[in-house]
C-alpha cells in the first residue's frame, strides 16, 4: 500500500468567482452612490476583471464591493491581485486578476518550511502548479497541515486528494 499523502493546491472555484462578480455588478448599478458615475465590472479574459468608473474614488470603492462578495463566496482575496486605478481618457480603468496555481518560488518557500519544522517521515515534492506532501503516518500529514495553514506564503492554499 501507498504511503498516505495529500496535495497542496491554489485554485478558485470559477462558477463562486463568476458569482460574485456578477452579485457586484448588480449593487453597482443599484447603488444611489454610483449613479451616474458609469462604473461596471466585467470579465476581460479567463481569470482577468475590469472595472471602469469615473471617479478614482467609485473605482477603489467598487472593488471593495467586488472583494466583499468574493469573501461572502468563500474565495480568499490572497488570489484577487488587483492594480492601481490608471485614468483612461476621462475616467479610469482598474485591472485585477484571479489566481491560481502555486508558483514555483511560493512552492520552494512551502517545501522548505515543511522541511524546517522537522516533522519525521514527510517529504514534499513540486508537481507543476501543486505539491504533492507524503509520508509515512496520517498525524504527520496532519501536522503538516496545520503547520500550512498557520503560515502567509501569499497564496490562498487548499489541501485536497488526503488518502
Amino acid at each position: 500500500m501507498a504511503d498516505p499523502s495529500f496535495d497542496v493546491v491554489s485554485k478558485v472555484d470559477r462558477q463562486e468567482a463568476d458569482n460574485a462578480l456578477n452579485q457586484a455588478a448588480k449593487e453597482l448599478s443599484q447603488r444611489f452612490d454610483f449613479r451616474g458615475t458609469d462604473t461596471s465590472i466585467e470579465w476581460s479574459g479567463e481569470h482577468a476583471i475590469s472595472l471602469t468608473s469615473s471617479t478614482d474614488e467609485r473605482i477603489k470603492a467598487a472593488l471593495d464591493v467586488f472583494k466583499e462578495k468574493l469573501v461572502k463566496r468563500g474565495i480568499s482575496l490572497k488570489a484577487l491581485d488587483a492594480g492601481e486605478p490608471q485614468q483612461s481618457g476621462k475616467g479610469y480603468k482598474l485591472s485585477a486578476t484571479i489566481k491560481e496555481g502555486i508558483e514555483s518560488e511560493q512552492a520552494k518557500k512551502i517545501s522548505k518550511a515543511i522541511r524546517d519544522a522537522g516533522i519525521k517521515g514527510v517529504q514534499a515534492q513540486i508537481q507543476g502548479d501543486q505539491l504533492r506532501v507524503s509520508g509515512k503516518k496520517k498525524d504527520a500529514l496532519q501536522d503538516v497541515i496545520t503547520l500550512l495553514k498557520g503560515e502567509d506564503f501569499g497564496v490562498a492554499l487548499q489541501f485536497t486528494n488526503y488518502r
